[in-house]
């Protein structure tokens, strides 16, 4: 995307800009209003029960569910609603159960629900916040055993575990306001493009460390509940094999290359391995 800077000029900040405004006004503006979303960003803060970590979030996981089951129908019926066949639907609540019931995560207090989808085509798997989990019927076709299955829902119970959409929505927030902070300073839609691009390539940024971090829990979940981790290095090379051989960097994607992941994979086994051996 082509976009123009603004043409300050090198007069310092009398320098006039854009809509009459000096560069010493647009500043003070943008500092006022992207000071904000700063300190609201920065000071929403709650330490995860299961992993310890503090998070910059700004809902609770109560709210979690209550988006994640308002949301649920509609992601369904985004990908064909609901897979007819009963039989398979069961097994995935089975792998996702023992899951849950095994391991860790029956600590974190969500409401797990795991749907099979009917979409054929899109090979997904996906989950909203507060435990809301699911599979595509394309995926769910290409798995080759009940190891991978396991490994592709304990992935996706990582991202709910570790809040990754609550940290999602705290990190647009803040996107959405330092661009709009810029937006009101200059006042040049140009401005406001250029925010925005820069603002996509962080999220995408965040977006891949979630994924390595959901592996890697993913990892852990199937160890827990006796599952064999390596197979989801077997997920890495049916997700290869259906991306089109696609040569974009990884910095461009919203995903880590599979090479990566198989390495993250990899180094989790090694170190869940040590901690059990302990």
């Amino acid at each position: 995307m082509a976009y123009r800077q603004p043409n300050y000029g090198g007069g310092g900040y009398g320098q006039r800009g854009r809509g009459g405004r000096s560069l010493k006004g647009m500043l003070v503006i943008f500092l006022l209003v992207g000071g904000f979303s700063l300190f609201k960003y920065f000071t929403n803060t709650q330490v995860n029960p299961i992993t310890g970590e503090k998070q910059h979030v700004s809902i609770s996981p109560e709210q979690e569910v209550a988006i994640g089951l308002q949301s649920a129908p509609q992601m369904a019926q985004q990908h064909g609603g609901l897979h007819p066949d009963q039989a398979a639907q069961d097994h995935v609540d089975r792998v996702g159960a023992r899951l849950i019931n095994n391991t860790i995560a029956r600590a974190s207090g969500y409401n797990y629900e795991f749907h099979l989808l009917a979409d054929p085509n899109v090979i997904n798997a996906f989950a909203l916040p507060g435990g809301q989990v699911f599979i595509t019927a394309a995926l769910y076709s290409q798995l080759e055993n009940e190891d991978q299955l396991a490994g592709v829902l304990g992935h996706e119970i990582g991202h709910v575990i570790h809040r990754h959409g609550a940290e999602r929505m705290a990190k647009m927030d803040l996107t959405n306001g330092l661009t709009g902070a810029a937006v009101i300073a200059s006042g040049d839609y140009n401005t406001q493009q250029a925010a925005q691009m820069i603002g996509n390539l962080i999220n995408m940024k965040y977006g891949r460390e979630q994924e390595l971090e959901s592996d890697d829990f993913g990892v852990r979940l199937m160890m827990e509940s006796g599952y064999d981790p390596s197979q989801l290095k077997g997920v890495m090379d049916i997700l290869e094999s259906n991306s089109g051989g696609g040569s974009k960097p990884e910095w461009q994607s919203t995903h880590p290359s599979h090479e990566n992941r198989r390495e993250t994979i990899e180094e989790s086994i090694e170190k869940y391995n040590r901690e059990l051996s302990e």
